[in-house]
């Protein structure tokens, strides 16, 4: 009787510690699959045209985007974006190059200041970020090798889009100067910034929202005084022509 009790007993634990064992390990697969595809954005890139043709959705990787192999990033396809510790590396990249944009905005003042016109902003601010892109990624031979390889294959040249080659593709230096503070919305996706930078794609008029707060958004009201600026410099050209 005694060792039947002893028995049920020990039965009892042992279902009671499976159970335990089963609940523990659900919790953990809950949580890893969480980690591993649970990123979301508020904004989904594929909403932004300018986004969705470089990028595809790919639950396993880091931020749930990699850059297609058809789009204008397709150099950076191959890469393992599911790597937490390597898309880190590329993210903090990339956001060392957000902030070195603000020597374009000091550029972009100085030139708008002394007078000088929209073709000579654009040419100098676009080659400013050709010089800036690179600089971003200089510490880092294969991401060096990887821009200078999607710039030979898009432009032809290492070193990125000449500024005649922007004004032949835009048709005016505008907006060739505009394009030039444009931040690339699906790598910023690929690396969880594309939510950080949404009110300035709406500001630049990639994507139609009216729901988003540009104005009160400090990134979104910069590129609002981008676009004044530059149209100030088209002004300037005007007159020059009309005086000549």
């Amino acid at each position: 009787m005694i060792s039947n009790l002893t028995q049920i007993r020990h039965s009892g634990t042992e279902r009671a510690w499976s159970c335990v064992l089963l609940a523990l390990t659900l919790i953990l697969c809950i949580s890893f699959s969480a980690a591993a595809g649970g990123f979301t954005y508020e904004h989904d890139p594929l909403d932004n045209p300018h986004a969705a043709a470089d990028i595809v959705r790919d639950d396993e990787a880091v931020y749930g985007y990699r850059p297609s192999t058809t789009g204008s990033l397709a150099v950076y396809a191959d890469e393992d974006w599911s790597d937490a510790e390597k898309v880190e590396g590329w993210r903090q990249e990339r956001i060392a190059y957000h902030k070195s944009i603000e020597a374009m905005y000091t550029l972009l003042g100085e030139m708008s200041a002394a007078g000088n016109t929209a073709e000579e902003i654009a040419r100098a601010v676009s080659t400013k970020r050709n010089e800036l892109r690179l600089a971003a990624v200089a510490d880092d031979p294969e991401a060096l090798e990887k821009l200078k390889a999607r710039n030979l294959e898009k432009y032809g040249h290492e070193e990125g889009p000449l500024p005649d080659e922007l004004y032949a593709q835009y048709g005016s230096w505008e907006t060739v100067a505009q394009k030039a503070f444009s931040p690339n919305p699906g790598m910023d996706a690929c690396l969880g910034l594309y939510d950080d930078y949404y009110d300035v794609y709406v500001a630049l008029g990639q994507i139609d929202d009216a729901a988003a707060p540009t104005s009160d958004t400090a990134p979104a009201y910069i590129y609002i005084l981008i676009t004044a600026a530059i149209a100030a410099a088209g002004c300037i050209t005007a007159r020059k022509k009309l005086t000549k």
